[in-house]
């Protein structure tokens, strides 16, 4: 499920919200500027028109030629020719002006749905990190193609099948009243608007299990996307059986759901079928009644005949497209309503670009935090000088990777400022804020394609020889060409395929081909083991030179060269210093070194018997 404002949550009841989904949808159909399109629009209508007049129109030629046929001698050879000609280029003109109708729209309806779905991709990607954590890419995804195919559902049947065939049947309606008087007209019309009531009350009140069986859908693919991208853990605690437990139950609901659904649709159907029958019924007996009179013809008798059999058709069609249409109109619902979600962290009007001449980056009296009840980041004040190291250490929920994400600007800070070179971040645009800084985090996250273009989307124009440069610089193009594909192995979801130190090379290496004034390593190495550990230290040692870096470190170990090291606690900046001053002071960094070094030993030790033991066995 997508998490949402509690605004965005709430499903709007009645047609006003309908309505306004489609006042929505109707600028795209109709776009500024695009001369094309509007040009086809209009001829898409003109073209809908002449097929409704010519599908209207062939009754009454199919009228004529029975009567002519049922005449007097001499008739029948030359009128029925002429109308059976006339009869068969109508039918002709119907499918021709129809097929017409939908080449020239296609391309209307697929650029507006194009538009929404790249207005929503670009809305997401605009939204806060507090969303992406909060909600779930299953649920997410979902929401999004079940909107885009209401949308193309939408264009498809309301704009060519649902107002087209009211148009028809008012038609229809006005020929019978012409020609056999009022009752007839009265009759169809009375028919058609008892069928539209029982369709409209009877999906109203079905709807909710339709509903239901989104919901668990949903949640179901939402479960099964999480335990897919989870495969390693849930094979680590053998819980294969619980993830197809909690998978079936949300499938379970959906059965019920569905059940229920596909029960009420018969219902629905039947109900429908009597309606037509009771009408056409009861225009066939009067129009029987006139013809044993003698005040109407056979022809007459045919072509009411006709008609209620060509109303019919599209009749028992819109109760599904009506169905449909609700449910694509809820599904655009869910879709607009993440355009609706606010956008967090915003540039400012006519915000310039951030200038980074040198790249002094500047804390003043930071105050952060994630919700009101828990404050992260208190009164934190640092400076990173232009080309040096500087490197943030604490106790895990001390705020570390906090400084790592106000930096980067996913989050605004509620009390103070962060610089670079003299800009406030949130004075400059974001786009160029992230282009001067370059990241390494712990947890590197692959997307799942070629090595290649995992390192290039450092700088996706950079060409071949720069990126293989990069895999370079990060020790890894070596690796790479040792793999039977090269730089075209795949990586596999979320990188799986590759090991920690492989991807964090990958991440380094994609760092370098950005070239980012700034460097910013986030537990690069944390999740390591000491011989891959160091090796990476290298790298980013190499890359980091001249650049202005600030590490975020758990293994203390790593940062002992760091120009500077600040030791938070508790979102406060309690010491700050060099390796050696702060180990002289004997405070918190001093005791959070010799606990690690205690742990080191401890683990030395420990390996040491081990491999004792097993010499010995």
């Amino acid at each position: 499920m997508v998490t949402l404002p509690r605004e965005a949550r709430e499903t709007p009841k009645g047609n006003t919200s309908h309505l306004k989904t489609i006042a929505t949808l109707f600028p795209y159909l109709w776009p500024k500027g695009e001369t094309e399109l509007r040009a086809r629009f209009v001829i898409a209508v003109v073209l809908l028109i002449a097929a409704k007049l010519a599908n209207v129109y062939v009754p009454l030629l199919y009228k004529g030629m029975v009567d002519a046929l049922s005449g007097k001698a001499g008739a029948e050879i030359t009128i029925p020719l002429g109308l059976l000609a006339g009869y068969g280029l109508l039918r002709l003109a119907n499918v021709g002006f129809s097929e017409l109708r939908d080449a020239v729209f296609a391309k209307v309806a697929e650029r507006a749905i194009r538009t929404v779905s790249l207005r929503v991709f670009e809305h997401l990607h605009r939204l806060s990190l507090r969303f992406h954590l909060e909600r779930r890419t299953g649920g997410l995804s979902r929401a999004i193609e079940r909107g885009t195919k209401g949308i193309e559902f939408l264009l498809t049947f309301m704009t060519f099948n649902v107002l087209p065939t009211l148009v028809e049947i008012a038609m229809v309606s006005a020929i019978l009243w012409g020609l056999y008087g009022i009752t007839y007209a009265a009759v169809t019309f009375g028919t058609i608007l008892i069928y539209i009531a029982f369709t409209l009350g009877v999906t109203e009140w079905r709807i909710k299990y339709r509903r239901r069986m989104n919901e668990k859908d949903s949640e179901a693919n939402t479960k099964a996307i999480d335990s897919l991208l989870n495969y390693e853990t849930v094979k680590y605690f053998g819980n294969e059986a619980h993830e197809a437990r909690r998978f079936d139950e949300s499938r379970m609901a959906y059965e019920k759901a569905a059940v229920s659904s596909k029960a009420s649709l018969s219902l629905l159907n039947i109900g429908q079928g009597a309606i037509i029958a009771a009408g056409v019924s009861v225009l066939m007996l009067m129009a029987g009644i006139e013809v044993t009179k003698g005040t109407m013809t056979v022809g007459d008798f045919v072509l009411v005949n006709t008609y209620l059999i060509q109303l019919y058709i599209p009749l028992n069609f819109l109760g599904f497209v009506y169905r449909e249409m609700k449910q694509s109109l809820t599904d655009m619902e869910a879709m607009f309503k993440l355009l609706a979600v606010n956008v967090e962290v915003e540039d400012k009007p006519n915000a310039p670009p951030l200038v980074v001449p040198r790249g002094e980056i500047r804390f003043e009296h930071v105050g952060f935090s994630y919700e009101p009840r828990r404050r992260i980041l208190d009164d934190v004040s640092f400076t990173v000088p232009a080309g040096s190291t500087i490197a943030v250490v604490g106790a895990s929920g001390a705020g570390k990777s906090t400084i790592s994400r106000i930096l980067f600007r996913f989050y605004d800070i509620e009390a103070g400022q962060v610089t670079i070179d003299g800009q406030d971040i949130r004075d400059v645009q974001q786009g160029s804020l992230r282009a001067a800084i370059g990241i390494v985090p712990q947890d590197t996250v692959l997307f799942n394609d070629t090595i290649y273009y995992n390192i290039a989307y450092g700088r996706p124009g950079a060409s071949k020889e720069e990126v293989e440069e990069a895999a370079r610089l990060a020790r890894i193009h070596d690796f790479i060409m040792s793999l039977p594909d090269g730089y075209k192995a795949m990586v596999g979801e979320r990188g799986l395929k590759l090991s920690g130190g492989e991807k964090q090379r990958v991440a380094i290496a994609r760092t370098i081909l950005k070239n980012p004034r700034i460097l910013l390593f986030d537990e690069a190495t944390s999740a390591l083991d000491s011989k891959t550990e160091k090796e990476i230290q290298a790298s980013l040692a190499e890359v980091s030179t001249d650049r202005t870096t600030l590490v975020i470190a758990h293994r203390l170990s790593t940062i002992v060269d760091a120009d500077q090291i600040i030791v938070l606690e508790g979102g406060r900046l309690v010491e700050q210093g060099r390796h050696q001053d702060l180990l002289a002071r004997d405070g918190k960094y001093a005791e959070m070194w010799r606990r690690q070094q205690e742990t080191a030993e401890l683990q030395a030790t420990l390996a040491t018997k081990l491999a004792a033991e097993e010499a010995a066995e």
